[in-house]
């Protein structure tokens, strides 16, 4: 992989969108069209029966691969919808990168605040509005069909005059204006036009989408499922049966619209297709999204379909990634693709969103001021913590991702293992011994965990335990590792040391596929949980005796957590945009008062799908890991839709504020704050820094006054040690945070030696502070 340039500027932002060549997957009808198609376009171009395919992919920003680059991302494709009559129009390679403006750049880029913050109007283009707005290319499907049938051309001759009316009256519109197109004097006269039309080129066959898992181009088996799709898309949510896999799925598009795709195992990893129907002006998103949370169908004009497509921009295009300099603030400005895009209110009205990179600018307030990246905490961490840059690329080796080392005490990034000798994939998540001799790191895209010596960073060995292993963590005692198998059904346990399997547990005593994610080991080693992400449930593992129970959760948990007494545990409902709380035995989990079995905590409570968030109230969305401190007083979620931490006292189970986080929030566990309580460390996968979150910052048992306390870039310096050379995307791809020494309830009473020595008696004793 080769290192690009820093993400973040605005003048890189310019200077991509000059230069940057598109080509387009589009699946359209007719042997004849084939022909039209240059040979050497052919393989990202899908033409009747051949199809936009996606090669799911281990490198950097090409998780869902459609074989075309759209402005520095590459996973999303276009296709036309068949419509029978219009063979002509997206046919040739000028046409094709019509569709997407990559033959205006110069123009349509600029179509964004200038440095007084005015936005050009729509008839700054010129002759240019035209193609700007895609008009020549609903032109060009017009023309065909009127002259395709002899019935259909006195209403292809209306609609080509209305076309012509209707860009000269949005000339006088802004460029990041909505325009409700049924407000407009031509809007309703079009669209019956083209609706006329439509009857005489009826909807040809559906569009097909291939997903490939190649072994030769992903080490790990992935699952692809739907995200959004139009109204009355046919099979959606595409949950594909019998789990993870290496080989070739495929789905039918019957609508034209906005559709997404995650990974089931990798769930950051996204694909899209924008199905548009040549009979409309604009790419089509479709009246009504159907989104797979919550059994959500909303308008495509809605805030959740807005601000989910602009995640999946931050994501998927490397360039978006955030970057934070560590003595200064920094200008950041996402790119968002300058094409024209249809959407609908909640009243049925087509709204014209003319370019939705100056739409996107606007609603989302871009270009953005970054923080400083280096914070300080004033009050040092005891010992160090290690977060998985899980994208880091390294010179030598194939795969991607290290463990980097931040000593505490001091705020520097002390070591990097990017192993290279081993070619280690994709680190996760850590854990460590009782002895702190060995750092314990799975590689989630493969199949092994591997050991090192935590001190020098030294190799020491590599254990196969199964497909995709995500979390790791130990038994407090008997110190033997447990592993979860990502793309598997079960849990391995390891020897101490990681030395060889000594079991594999299922998760399942039903049989079905469930893909367990982020476990959590209770304090006596006794009972591991597991959030499964494909059976909206939780596995409760009895550790001596390998029996089984099953919990309900929410939508799609991927993260679970205990407290610290063990009485109960939580699972971070990804889809379900909710925490859940189960207890282990006794009712435990605290709702209105009363203890009940189990409790849902809305995330959503200050969210409105349509309108967005409540201005000032937490909102969180799309969370992962979600810890509770040690002594019980407070839980973190980190949230990637929202890129907040959610703050909740598990005493109540009460939302008491957000904390900001950065882009791709994932990762948090807590360490101990020199003198007493503790500090969390939050991980973020798109910006190359951490936070350190004080939930208690003046010691009176509240956290109301939680509170970001620092942050820290985790690029190297030229202290830091290293096993070899960081290629591109340094300090990127934040996933699995380990702070050592342990401080959780079980682990922190094995603190022994210096160890022990650095850590207050309330520390060593989390839930019996009695003793002190």
């Amino acid at each position: 992989m080769s290192p690009e340039a820093p993400p973040g500027a605005r003048t890189r932002r310019r200077r991509a969108k000059s230069v940057v060549t598109v080509t387009l997957a589009v699946a359209t009808l007719g042997a004849s069209a084939v022909a039209a198609v240059p040979a050497s376009a052919q393989q990202p171009i899908g033409i009747g029966p051949v199809p936009i395919t996606f090669h799911m992919k281990d490198d950097n920003g090409k998780w869902f691969d459609s074989g075309l680059n759209l402005f520095g991302d590459q996973s999303l494709a276009v296709a036309e919808m068949p419509r029978l009559g219009t063979l002509g129009g997206l046919t040739t390679g000028g046409e094709l990168s019509s569709l997407l403006n990559s033959d205006l750049l110069g123009a349509v880029g600029n179509l964004t605040q200038n440095l007084l913050g005015q936005v050009p109007l729509l008839g700054s283009l010129g002759g240019e509005l035209g193609k700007a707005l895609n008009l020549d290319s609903t032109l060009s499907a017009v023309k065909s069909i009127g002259a395709s049938n002899r019935q259909a051309a006195p209403a292809a001759a209306k609609a080509e005059n209305l076309l012509g009316q209707f860009g000269q009256q949005l000339a006088t519109m802004h460029a990041d204006q909505p325009l409700n197109l049924n407000s407009l004097p031509i809007g309703l006269d079009l669209q019956g036009a083209l609706n006329d039309l439509a009857k005489f080129a009826v909807k040809g066959p559906p569009v097909t989408v291939n997903f490939v898992v190649d072994p030769k181009e992903s080490t790990g088996a992935r699952n692809p499922m739907g995200l959004i799709a139009p109204e009355g898309a046919e099979g959606f949510p595409y949950d594909m049966p019998g789990g993870a896999f290496f080989g070739q799925r495929s789905i039918q598009l019957t609508e034209p619209g906005l559709y997404a795709f995650t990974d089931m195992v990798t769930p950051y990893m996204l694909g899209a297709v924008v199905v548009d129907d040549p009979l409309t002006i604009g790419l089509d998103f479709g009246k009504a999204s159907m989104v797979n949370s919550r059994n959500l169908v909303v308008p495509t004009n809605s805030d959740i379909v807005n601000r989910l497509v602009n995640t999946f921009f931050n994501i998927t295009n490397p360039n978006n990634w955030q970057q934070f300099k560590p003595d200064s603030e920094n200008k950041f400005d996402a790119i968002q693709p300058p094409v024209p895009i249809l959407q609908y209110d909640a009243a049925g009205n087509p709204v014209l969103i003319p370019n939705l990179d100056a739409y996107f600018d606007k609603k989302f307030s871009y270009p953005k001021t970054l923080s400083k990246g280096n914070q300080l905490p004033a009050t040092p961490g005891v010992g160090e913590v290690w977060i998985d840059t899980e994208v880091e690329e390294w010179a030598g080796k194939k795969a991607v991702g290290s463990a980097t080392k931040v000593n505490v005490t001091n705020w520097t990034v002390d070591r990097k293992i990017g192993a290279p000798s081993i070619n280690m994939n994709n680190p996760h998540n850590m854990w460590t011994d009782k002895d702190y001799k060995y750092l314990y790191q799975t590689e989630w895209f493969s199949n092994k965990v591997d050991v090192f010596d935590r001190e020098t960073g030294a190799f020491v060995r590599q254990t196969q335990v199964g497909q995709n292993p995500a979390h790791v963590m130990t038994e407090p005692g008997s110190d033997k590792l447990v592993i979860g198998i990502n793309a598997g059904n079960e849990v391995v346990e390891l020897a101490p040391g990681g030395t060889n399997v000594l079991r594999k547990i299922s998760v399942s005593p039903t049989g079905e596929v469930r893909h367990p994610h982020a476990h959590w080991t209770s304090a006596d080693g006794k009972t591991v949980v597991t959030p499964n992400v494909m059976t909206n449930n939780a596995s409760v593992i009895d550790m001596p005796t390998g029996t089984v129970r099953t919990e309900k959760t929410g939508q799609f948990p991927i993260a679970s957590s205990m407290a610290p007494d063990s009485s109960r545990f939580y699972t971070a409902d990804f889809l379900g945009e909710s925490i859940t709380c189960v207890s282990l035995a006794e009712a435990a989990c605290a709702d209105n008062g009363q203890k009940v079995h189990s409790k849902t905590i809305d995330l959503w409570a200050n969210y409105s799908p349509q309108d967005g968030p409540k201005s000032g109230a937490p909102f969180g969305g799309l969370m992962i890991q979600l810890p509770v401190s040690p002594d019980g007083k407070a839980l973190l979620g980190a949230n990637v839709l929202s890129q907040t931490v959610t703050v909740v006292d598990p005493r109540t189970n009460k939302v008491v504020k957000d904390l900001p986080c950065t882009a791709g929030c994932h990762g948090i566990n807590f360490g101990a704050k020199k003198g007493g309580g503790y500090y969390a460390y939050v991980s973020n996968k798109f910006s190359n820094v951490m936070q350190v979150i004080d939930v208690d910052p003046n010691g009176d048992g509240s956290i109301d006054d939680a509170k970001v306390a620092g942050q820290l870039t985790l690029d190297p310096t030229a202290t830091t040690k290293m096993d070899g050379s960081i290629s591109g995307k340094a300090g990127y791809g934040g996933q699995g945070v380990l702070p050592v020494p342990l401080v959780y309830n079980g682990w922190a009473q094995q603190n022994q030696g210096n160890w022990r020595a650095q850590l207050t008696c309330q520390q060593l004793n989390p839930i019996t502070q009695s003793v002190c």
